[in-house]
């Protein structure tokens, strides 16, 4: 429109994220020109835009709505109700005559519900819940809500306070809960500061908290792209935008001692960020410090923490969003779920193995905002109350005396590691025990000095001789006898060559001959057996 009528009208954006000068310009038209603001649904309670006229109302708005099945926080385009649609015919006539037309037929408008589905019907509700929990206001589904929510949105908050050890499994509040229902914020965020005081870098983690309960602070006008990115690239960690938040923190504290206002507010829109969103960003990081200092005595940590410190208390909050590259841009997230980096996040164009994001949103597509490149160990060691195991293939390990089996651990349907090696009695002590009697014992697949090994062996090749000699398979017991007595005569315990070799030391004092077989304990019909006269083993 700028376009085609450069002279008659100035065409002006409003939504949330524009910068307050950008949005200033709406409220203070200049130049006697006559203005068409193009406004998100931002303009139908939030403000009151002065010298409105007429107003065309597409009968469409993004609405926020939570997703328990993917854990996501939906933008969905949807027709707007009939309340708003009044809301927006209201922006104008206030100070003369107006119009607004529809774009939609009257019948469409009536067909339409007359009120905006409550926010508590379509968020989550964790801190609904844990805050309930906390004040002994019994179970929310007994709670008597004007409009109670959906029971699948219950269910998924409860779950999502189990996943951040707020709850156990029977719903009760957990030590973790009570110290999380403290703080004004959403649980996942207060979950990283009690991981952070563990992990000794606190100090850090209450900065990026801060910062993930407000608005971004950094501005990129849409006419002023280019040059907004180049200044936020000092602030940039190639891979965190966690990190990229600390640097920012750390730019701005630098300014601040030595700067007045006026000269921080000139620093701010040089260098494009919000001095109303980073005043907030620091007043909201005085009241968690509060909180942490005052309520839960917790300490600040003195040393710089390192890379892994940081994001091993970052994940135990965002568990949930953990994600793999399976394909050149695309991720594959917990429970099936696929999505793509933000293209304006810093670790965009390093398409890290292992990612953990702030917040995943839908749009066009499901995107990850605020990544950071972790490791699937540093998942696991995060997610011990949630991670599965799979176990396969058992096997014996001749030199080392013992059983083994593969360990595959699985978070929310993502392998986090696959191969690595575990004795099988840690899994299975019985399948282990009897793995070991056979492999080791009965097939010989065993290197040790016992003196009851060599000479059952030496004993079983004599007889076994002697079976030969007779042209028999029937004179000599078989390894399903020899198994049976090793299995009654070793205990539980005994599932591996170490514990074999302790339970004999004090075994064998009671009984030095309690493992050995005798001749009689092998053959069967003593009246067949082959002597040496009737069968020599050469010509003589």
């Amino acid at each position: 429109m700028r376009k085609h009528h450069p002279t008659l009208y100035e065409v002006l954006p409003l939504y949330a994220k524009l910068s307050v000068a950008e949005q200033e310009r709406v409220f203070n038209p200049k130049g006697g020109k006559l203005r068409i603001v193009l406004a998100t649904n931002v303009a139908e309670t939030s403000l009151t835009v002065p010298g409105i006229r007429g107003v065309i109302d597409t009968g469409h708005a993004r609405i926020s709505r939570y997703s328990p099945k993917s854990k996501i926080q939906r933008l969905p385009i949807e027709r707007i109700s009939q309340s708003s649609a009044n809301q927006r015919a209201g922006r104008c006539g206030r100070v003369a005559e107006g119009i607004c037309i529809r774009l939609y037929s009257r019948e469409d408008f009536n067909a339409r519900p007359a009120f905006t589905e409550p926010e508590i019907m379509r968020t989550n509700l964790s801190a609904v819940i844990l805050q309930m929990t906390a004040l002994n206001l019994g179970e929310i589904e007994a709670f008597p809500f004007l409009e109670p929510p959906d029971e699948k949105m219950i269910r998924d908050g409860k779950t999502m306070l189990q996943e951040v050890n707020a709850l156990d499994k029977t719903g009760k509040l957990t030590e973790i809960g009570k110290q999380l229902s403290k703080f004004p914020i959403d649980p996942k965020l207060a979950r990283m500061l009690l991981a952070a005081d563990k992990l000794n870098c606190l100090n850090e983690i209450s900065i990026i908290v801060a910062a993930l309960s407000i608005q971004d602070p950094r501005e990129k006008p849409a006419d002023k792209m280019a040059q907004a990115e180049a200044k936020h690239a000092q602030y940039r960690h190639p891979e965190s935008d966690f990190v990229s938040l600390l640097n920012l923190w750390q730019a701005y504290e630098e300014q601040k001692k030595h700067l007045s206002n006026s000269k921080l507010r000139k620093y701010c829109q040089d260098n494009f960020l919000s001095y109303i969103r980073m005043r907030e960003w620091f007043d909201n990081h005085a009241q968690i410090l509060q909180i942490i200092k005052g309520e839960l005595k917790l300490k600040l940590s003195e040393q710089q923490a390192s890379y892994e410190q940081l994001h091993c208390a970052i994940l135990p909050g965002l568990l949930s969003n953990i994600g793999f590259r399976h394909d050149q841009y695309e991720y594959l997230g917990g429970r099936g779920l696929k999505f793509f980096i933000f293209p304006g996040s810093g670790v965009h164009k390093l398409k890290p193995k292992w990612i953990v994001a702030a917040e995943q949103v839908e749009t066009s597509k499901v995107y990850a905002r605020t990544v950071a490149r972790v490791e699937p160990e540093w998942i696991e060691q995060c997610a011990e109350h949630l991670v599965k195991h799979n176990y396969y293939d058992p096997h014996w390990e001749k030199k080392a005396g013992r059983s083994a089996v593969y360990q595959r651990t699985i978070l929310y349907g993502l392998t986090l590691q696959a191969g690595r090696k575990i004795p099988y009695e840690h899994v299975d002590a019985k399948g282990a025990r009897e793995m070991f009697i056979q492999s080791a014992l009965v097939e010989h697949e065993y290197h040790t000095n016992a003196p009851f090994f060599t000479a059952n062996q030496k004993l079983l090749e004599e007889v076994g001789m002697i079976q030969h000699k007779g042209r028999r398979v029937d004179l000599v017991e078989d390894e399903l006898w020899l198994f049976s007595f090793y299995d009654d005569k070793l205990p539980p315990e005994v599932t591996n060559g170490p514990a074999l070799d302790t339970w004999r030391k004090t075994a064998e004092k009671q009984n030095p001959k309690l493992l050995f077989l005798t001749r009689e304990d092998l053959t069967r019909e003593q009246e067949h057996v082959v002597n040496e006269w009737a069968y020599p083993d050469s010509k003589k």
